[in-house]
């Protein structure tokens, strides 16, 4: 049974033939068994096996998979509330998902989701805005009230884009597809079918297709780790494929992915974009610190010496509670701000070292404008949307999407040499259709530079600006990993067969 895929389990288990006594015994298990399987199989998820390892599983399908469990109980009376459920969701399974989520509003629950996709934002009853802005900017409710009317909110920004007076345009004129190009023939690692694609170089390419259909296999598992094998001599094993040819024309392959930019507080956006070092050197410069015989290494949280020796420069105690997740109190010495009295005595236009962490990228962008060293760097952290963040922000507290972003700037800021191929995994994840558009911007002034942007995406907004795409389908899983079509966002809009074209159709006339 566990070998069985979903489809074929939902049929096994609706012919089962029981007698009377077995179905007295068996009634209350099978009705959980067909619940889980009846959604799994409702939001798209047909082609997998039961016994099919978690590890293997894309975004979506993990997502989807992580959903059945809540919802297959068929709880009544109880609260949904979903922070995001359409990451790594094709428009198609979207509609699967509202489905879904209407069902169980239907049946006598309350469905709150956190989401910033247009379809599911038009399917709700009821929605709450919250901004203005991000960071301090933000944490007032804009617009309230049932979907039909607050449409028509002149406050609210995400109504102006539902309602398409704002909107992200369609680009007058495309990048033809040049003689440069990487070339993978015979790709058969996981789903994929032995599959020759072409991936012109110096453009805006999207892969698109529906959930499990073979993109990260393709771009991450075969592509990126096939050029950064050839480039850097990487202990990488690219997915099986024949050949991989075009790497001739790059110097630099990078993967710009939703992981985290460090795994402990010691890390935020300050260190990772490398603006703490000359903010460290300028402190260190202070006629004061001088006068002390104060060195830069004085103002490192990572580093005995200026630091709070009480909780080692985390500003935070750790306490570790064995059976139950550790707590973090504030540390009594430094009541949090990481460094030592003397330390903190020096200033720099009034301002400590901490209270330098403490701000949010707009306000150090202003404060340091006159240091190009420091300033450049957040001038790119607040082009990719991220002005809210304040620098001393630990890692861990940033969300896969601002981790992303985060990268995103410390490469804009690197010197260009029009060479690089970059590798975006969704980085349009918990944005909203404004800081798409500025994303955008980015992504394609780099392409403009000679350099290679390459996104797996299902966002639509997206798709419809790429010079080139690649659609791999049709279906997901072993139903999968084929090329669909290769072309402009018009050639598969015309594809009868391409689930992405269907969608991308109703778009570029808005």
């Amino acid at each position: 049974i566990t070998r069985m895929s979903i489809a074929e389990a939902v049929d096994y288990f609706n012919k089962l033939k029981l007698t009377e006594k077995q179905t007295q015994i068996a009634t209350s298990i099978l009705k959980e068994v067909q619940n889980r399987l009846q959604f799994m199989l409702d939001v798209g998820l047909h082609y997998l096996t039961l016994n099919r390892m978690a590890g293997t599983l894309s975004g979506g399908e993990a997502q989807r998979i992580r959903l059945a469990s809540q919802v297959g109980s068929k709880l009544v009376g109880a609260m949904y509330v979903l922070d995001e459920p359409t990451i790594g969701l094709h428009q198609r399974d979207n509609v699967r998902l509202i489905e879904t989520l209407e069902d169980l509003r239907d049946i006598g629950n309350t469905v709150i989701v956190v989401e910033h996709d247009e379809d599911t934002i038009l399917a709700s009853d009821y929605m709450v805005e919250i901004g203005p802005g991000a960071g301090v900017n933000g944490g007032h409710v804009i617009a309230a009230g049932e979907m039909s009317k607050v449409i028509d909110d002149k406050n609210s920004l995400t109504a102006a884009y539902l309602r398409g007076d704002k909107k992200i345009d369609v680009p007058t004129e495309r990048r033809a597809p040049g003689k440069d190009a990487i070339k993978i023939k015979g790709a058969s690692q996981n789903n994929l079918k032995n599959i020759d694609v072409e991936i012109p170089l110096r453009r805006f390419v999207c892969l698109t297709g529906v959930s499990g259909s073979g993109k990260s296999t393709l771009a991450y598992e075969t592509m990126y780790k096939g050029i950064s094998k050839k480039l850097y001599s990487t202990k990488h094993t690219p997915g099986a494929h024949e050949a991989l040819l075009g790497v001739e024309y790059l110097d630099k392959a990078i993967l710009i992915d939703q992981g985290a930019i460090g795994r402990t507080s010691r890390s935020n956006p300050a260190t990772y974009t490398g603006a703490w070092d000359p903010i460290r050197d300028m402190f260190a410069s202070t006629a004061e610190a001088r006068y002390r015989g104060y060195k830069k290494g004085r103002f490192s949280f990572n580093r005995p010496g200026g630091r709070c020796e009480n909780c080692e420069g985390h500003g935070l105690i750790a306490i570790e509670m064995h059976f139950l997740p550790t707590v973090y109190v504030t540390c009594d010495i430094c009541k949090g701000r990481r460094f030592d009295r003397e330390t903190l005595e020096i200033t720099y236009k009034e301002k400590t070292i901490f209270q330098v962490l403490e701000m949010e990228v707009t306000e150090a962008a202003t404060f340091f404008k006159d240091v190009p060293a420091v300033s450049d760097k957040l001038e790119t952290l607040k082009r990719v949307g991220l002005g809210y963040v304040k620098l001393g922000q630990p890692a861990p507290t940033l969300s896969g999407g601002e981790a992303q972003r985060v990268k995103l700037s410390t490469e804009l800021a690197k010197r260009q040499t029009g060479k690089t191929l970059y590798l975006l995994d969704e980085p349009t994840t918990g944005l909203h259709f404004e800081d798409v558009k500025k994303l955008l911007e980015v992504l394609h002034e780099l392409v403009s530079k000679g350099n290679s942007v390459i996104v797996i995406e299902h966002n639509l907004d997206v798709i419809k600006t790429a010079d080139w795409i690649i659609d791999l389908g049709p279906e997901g899983g072993d139903l999968g990993g084929e090329v669909v079509i290769a072309g402009t966002p018009e050639d598969v809009a015309r594809h009868a067969k391409s689930y992405t074209g269907q969608y991308l159709k109703r778009v570029p006339k808005k």
